[in-house]
C-alpha cells in the first residue's frame, strides 16, 4: 500500500524555489520519523529549511537543482527518502553501505552448489547435516502458496531450517506475512503501526495492532533460523519483526537495515516524484523498527572462515539448530 498526494500546483511555481519549498513542505507534513531523526542524527527540519532556502539559486539547471534537492532531504540518512525524475534517482544507502556487508555470493554458492532447487524466487536445498536452507533474495514478486507449500515439503526430513534473507532490499509486505505464517500454529501478536492524522510532527493516531494468522498450508514445526545483515530492509525488516515473535525461531547475524514506515508519495510542480515514510511501525515490545532490528545471536563473516570457504553466520545458525 502506498499513499500518494499531489502538491497544489497553485502554491507553489515550476521554479527551483518553488519545487524547494513544496518539496520541504510535503515532508514536514507527511513524513513521519522526525522525532527519530532529530534524536539520532540531530536534523532539525527547519534549520534544514533556513539553510537550503538561503542557498537555493535561481538559474539552477535540472542537475543542479536535482542535486541540490537530494542534498535536502539526504540529510535524514533515509533509505525510503527517494526523489524520481526521468534522468536520475535520488537515493541513501548509508543504511547498508557504511557497514560490513556480512554475506557473500562466493560462499554461498558453496553451499548450494549447482544442484538447488529454484521455486517462486526461493533457492532451497538440504545440506550435508541435514539442516535445510533456503535463499529468499526479495519480496518484490509473488510467493505462491503452492511453491512455499513444496519447499516445505521437500524440507520437512530436515532436523531444522535456515531462511536467509540476508541483501533482501524488501518488496511486498504481503510476502513477508504470508511466509512468516507459516511458522505459527496461532494467532500471533507481532507489533504495531500509526498513521498520520495531522501536519504537526507529532500527530498520529493510536498504535494500531498487527497479527499474524496461521497459514492454512503446509507449516513449519521444527526449530528455524533467519539469517540477517544490514542489506535487509524495508518489507524484509518486517519479516525479521514478524519472525522474532515466532516460537522456535531465533534470528541469526547483523542487526538488519531498517525502514520501517509505509511508503507516501506525491508530486512536485515540476513533475518530479518523492517517496518516502508516512506510517511509522513498531514490534511486539512497543520499538519503533526503523532503524533495524538487533538479532538474537550476533555474528559476522570473519576473514578466518572466509579464507576456508566457512560462512560464520550460516555456520553459527547450523550449530544452534544442532543443539
Amino acid at each position: 500500500m502506498c499513499l500518494v498526494s499531489c502538491v497544489d500546483a497553485e502554491q507553489f511555481e515550476s521554479t527551483p524555489n518553488g519545487n524547494m519549498e513544496a518539496l520541504w513542505t510535503i515532508m514536514d507534513e507527511h513524513y513521519c520519523f522526525f522525532n527519530e531523526k532529530e534524536n539520532e542524527l540531530g536534523v532539525n527540519w527547519n534549520d534544514v529549511h533556513r539553510r537550503y532556502a538561503a542557498n537555493i539559486g535561481k538559474e539552477m539547471n535540472r542537475e543542479q537543482l536535482f542535486e541540490f534537492l537530494c542534498g535536502m532531504i539526504g540529510e535524514l540518512k533515509d533509505g525510503h527518502v527517494n526523489l524520481t525524475t526521468s534522468f536520475d534517482y535520488g537515493r541513501n544507502w548509508s543504511w547498508k553501505e557504511d557497514y560490513p556487508a556480512n554475506f557473500s555470493d562466493t560462499l554461498q554458492r558453496r553451499y548450494l552448489g549447482t544442484d538447488y532447487r529454484i521455486a517462486g524466487g526461493m533457492y532451497y536445498r538440504i545440506l550435508n547435516d541435514n539442516i535445510g536452507y533456503l535463499y529468499i533474495g526479495s519480496f518484490e514478486h509473488t510467493l505462491g502458496d503452492g511453491n512455499i507449500d513444496e519447499v516445505l515439503y521437500y524440507l520437512a526430513p530436515c532436523d531444522g531450517l535456515i531462511i536467509d534473507i540476508r541483501n533482501n532490499g524488501g518488496g511486498l509486505l504481503s510476502e513477508a506475512e504470508k511466509l512468516a505464517a507459516r511458522f505459527c500454529n496461532e494467532r500471533t501478536f507481532v507489533g504495531s503501526m500509526r498513521h498520520k492524522t495531522g501536519k504537526g510532527h507529532d500527530d498520529f493516531s493510536s498504535h494500531q495492532q498487527q497479527w499474524i494468522d496461521p497459514s492454512k498450508g503446509m507449516r513449519w514445526q521444527k526449530k528455524a533460523c533467519v539469517l540477517t545483515n544490514r542489506g535487509v530492509y524495508s518489507a524484509a525488516n518486517e519479516f525479521v519483526k514478524y519472525m522474532k515473535a515466532m516460537p522456535l525461531v531465533a534470528i541469526v547475524g547483523d542487526k538488519s537495515g531498517g525502514g520501517a514506515g509505509m511508503p507516501y508519495s506525491a508530486e512536485l510542480p515540476n513533475g518530479w516524484s518523492v517517496r518516502f515514510s508516512a506510517c511509522p511501525m513498531y514490534d511486539a515490545l512497543g520499538n519503533c523498527t526503523e532503524s533495524g532490528i538487533e538479532p538474537d545471536i550476533k555474528a559476522s563473516i570473519s576473514d578466518e572462515d572466509f579464507a576456508k570457504g566457512l560462512d560464520t553466520i550460516i555456520e553459527t545458525a547450523r550449530e544452534l539448530l544442532k543443539q
